[in-house]
């Protein structure tokens, strides 16, 4: 079962430019929110269904293990580590990420 939500996953990443695109943006928005576990799960997903943790490696220079672990489970990623994945990645989506104060009672 998990093996075939993955190849789903992967097959819409790769045909769905809005569907990469809206992984990235959760994980980062789950981390300006304070869910870092929401976070982890959005990037790590984004990374399987997209270029994988050895051409991240190789964008961050953060070795694959470390970023396997990092965005994993129990993953406590750095502040420095978390820009330099956030970079990578919006680098491999050709985007890049802007934050906005609303106020509170603003709508999305």
């Amino acid at each position: 079962m998990r093996r075939t939500f993955r190849r789903g996953v992967r097959a819409r990443a790769t045909r769905d430019p809005g569907f990469r695109r809206a992984l990235l943006e959760e994980g980062a928005a789950a981390l300006l929110a304070g869910d870092i576990p929401g976070m982890r799960t959005a990037l790590r997903t984004y990374v399987n269904a997209t270029l994988g943790f050895a051409a991240l490696a190789r964008r961050t220079g953060i070795p694959d293990k470390s970023l396997m672990r990092m965005l994993g489970p129990q993953g406590n990623p750095r502040a420095g580590h978390l820009a330099l994945v956030l970079e990578g990645l919006a680098e491999e989506e050709e985007i890049s990420f802007a934050v906005r104060a609303k106020e509170p009672d603003e709508e999305d």
